[in-house]
């Protein structure tokens, strides 16, 4: 595959937005940007851990916390109501984003972890028991296995978990025979953080509802990249975070369906989320404040919002062709490298990252040889050790692409890859 010559959209104009990736690095750690040997230029491939956030992202928190900052839903005052006015509208921002019903199906967490294990706790350890199974894949991120894991030993619940074929997709006739009508719960991961495995989240449902069972997706992977509408998967609950989506850290969301959130208890108790309070009990307040116990973020709820817009004036669908078309280089390039192991299905067929091998190199090593020249990648198990397990390494190396990414860059990626593989050899 040749370097495209046209992105879906101007991407160089669209990197002023986001000044740290003039930065240069090299030097002290303890003193960023002060070091002096700062003289090689950042290249940035970590997005799936966390993508950078844009200046009118960064202005809208700011302006927040210059102009109104104060509590939501507890003031008359202007500002509180100014704050609250805002951080309700973030939650119908999130939710015509992702086709959502209404706010009252948008709980603000702290990230896709947390929705997991309110999910978990409150609608799972009341709900499973030794007759139930959970089904989960293969390819699960801790936060989804992890949790369901001791959800199923403190229940009695069977977990149970979905093979992942050579190629990195699953295998859905597996899939038919471990959901069946004991099944309560599917838990699946939308993309997945290693092997960029786009499950068919829409066909599991299916599988799902036709036995009566719920299903989770963990959307941290594709909500930033691609257009999402959680009627249109036919999920029952759906998860991500604003830091991988230009927004800040400390916000994550669980999209639920009303009904089941109406029927769950909380997970949290305290201020914000009560309606009536006596010595003797108490009542909840409406969805979806009854989900979110305490002072919430609301700096971060309203950076979130700003995020989306952001987003949307690029255009979701231009960012996902942007992200498949970096994959695809990269995966391209780097399969033309000799020694190198690429993990996942072909780069036609994967959502915006690679994860690689290089043939007697540990992937630490390579990922600090690859910062000696500016690029910054993940290494290790990218929380999903027994899928590396399974592929039968400790651990590797994964470059993960967001809108501000060039060729330019994967060619770095690649020109650095290859000098670490010949250090070595």
């Amino acid at each position: 595959m040749e370097a495209p010559e046209q992105y879906p959209f101007d991407v160089a104009a669209l990197r002023a937005d986001f000044p740290i990736l003039e930065r240069s690095v090299g030097g002290d750690p303890t003193t960023p940007g002060e070091g002096p040997d700062d003289d090689v230029d950042l290249v940035y491939l970590d997005n799936a851990a966390t993508s950078h956030t844009p200046d009118p992202v960064v202005e809208t928190i700011a302006d927040y916390y210059r102009t109104y900052n104060s509590n939501v839903h507890r003031g008359i005052h202007q500002l509180s109501q100014e704050a609250s006015v805002a951080y309700e509208d973030a939650h119908d921002t999130v939710a015509d984003f992702i086709g959502a019903a209404g706010r009252e199906e948008v709980i603000f967490t702290k990230n896709t972890t947390e929705a997991m294990n309110l999910v978990a706790y409150a609608w799972g350890l009341e709900t499973l028991g030794p007759e139930d199974n959970v089904v989960l894949t293969e390819m699960e991120h801790h936060a989804s296995l992890v949790t369901w894991q001791q959800i199923g030993a403190r229940t009695g619940a069977d977990v149970r978990y979905i093979e992942v074929e050579a190629d990195g997709t699953l295998d859905m006739d597996d899939a038919a025979a471990k959901i069946d009508d004991d099944t309560a719960m599917v838990s699946v991961v939308h993309i997945s953080n290693t092997l960029g495995t786009v499950n068919p989240i829409r066909e599991l449902a299916s599988m799902t509802h036709a036995h009566d069972g719920l299903i989770f997706a963990d959307g941290a992977q594709s909500v930033p990249n691609r257009p999402v509408d959680v009627v249109d998967l036919d999920v029952d609950f759906f998860a991500f975070s604003g830091h991988k989506m230009c927004g800040p850290t400390g916000i994550g969301v669980l999209y639920g369906r009303q009904a089941l959130l109406e029927s769950m208890q909380p997970y949290l108790y305290g201020g914000e989320m009560i309606r009536k309070v006596t010595f003797e009990e108490s009542t909840w307040e409406d969805l979806p404040w009854k989900f979110e116990a305490g002072t919430p973020s609301i700096a971060q709820g309203i950076g979130l919002a700003a995020a989306i817009d952001y987003l949307e004036s690029i255009g979701l669908e231009r960012i996902e062709a942007h992200e498949e078309l970096l994959a695809e280089y990269a995966h391209e390039q780097l399969s033309d490298l000799d020694g190198v192991e690429i993990y996942g299905p072909g780069g036609d067929e994967r959502g915006g990252l690679v994860a690689f091998n290089v043939d007697g190199v540990h992937a630490h090593d390579l990922s600090s040889i690859l910062n000696d020249y500016g690029v910054a990648v993940r290494a290790g198990d990218h929380c999903t050790q027994p899928l590396h397990d399974k592929l039968g390494v400790a651990a590797s190396v994964r470059a993960s692409f967001y809108v501000y990414n060039t060729v330019e860059e994967v060619d770095a990626l690649v020109e650095a890859v290859t000098a670490a593989r010949d250090l070595f050899a």
